[in-house]
């Protein structure tokens, strides 16, 4: 019950924040929400987008999934849990940009990487890895003689640009893109350097976007 009282005295302090000090905030957001950005990360616990990106309430708007990853559009019939949310951002909230964030240590990445032995007769988490095993078979063709540590940050960062990729194959994202109405953003966490990267997609290439202090010249 340690984790559950200290979630308690976090709500509390939150409250105190928002609903005492600052209550203008929620005044506004008691009507509706209005977010420019729809982020989708993984579940990883310790990769909290309104953490890392220091956001108030009502900043984003936050889809989180084993490795962030995107299915592509599919009209099935079937329920998509995913692609709802995304339909939802981009159709009713019309938000402006689209943030994708990987990060390192991915364990959905691992498990799709080594070879990933079903927890249930289901297997949900092989089967949603499937989405990125475009992103396995190249780092594998490209990058075998490569040590493991290598190949796996290589498909955590391509499975950023499948879901890039897979988020276009959605009619209503592609309209607004094409028109500029509609950002695509790609970024990596690098949690044992606390370094951002963006995806650059003229040389198909993250480059650094927030270097740790040591680093910056």
């Amino acid at each position: 019950m340690d984790d559950i009282q200290r979630f308690i005295s976090g709500f509390r302090r939150f409250q105190h924040k928002y609903f005492g000090e600052h209550s203008e905030l929620f005044d506004q957001l008691k009507r509706k929400q209005n977010p420019k950005t729809l982020l989708i990360g993984c579940s990883d616990s310790r990769v909290d987008p309104a953490l890392l990106t220091d956001c108030d309430p009502g900043d984003l708007f936050v889809v989180r999934n084993v490795a962030n990853l995107v299915p592509p559009f599919e009209n099935d019939f079937s329920t998509h849990g995913v692609s709802a949310a995304i339909e939802f951002a981009v159709c009713d909230l019309k938000v402006r940009q689209i943030i994708v964030l990987g990060h390192s240590g991915c364990g959905g990445i691992q498990a799709l990487m080594s070879g990933h032995t079903p927890q249930s007769e289901a297997d949900f988490v092989g089967r949603w890895m499937q989405i990125a095993e475009s992103a396995r078979r190249q780092v594998q063709q490209d990058m075998s003689d490569r040590p493991m540590a290598e190949q796996l940050r290589a498909c955590e960062v391509a499975s950023i640009i499948v879901s890039m990729d897979n988020l276009m194959t959605f009619p209503f994202i592609s309209e607004r893109v094409e028109s500029g109405k509609l950002a695509l953003i790609g970024w990596y966490f690098d949690i044992q350097k606390g370094e951002l990267y963006d995806f650059d997609q003229e040389s198909n290439a993250f480059r650094p976007l927030v270097m740790a202090p040591e680093r910056r010249g």
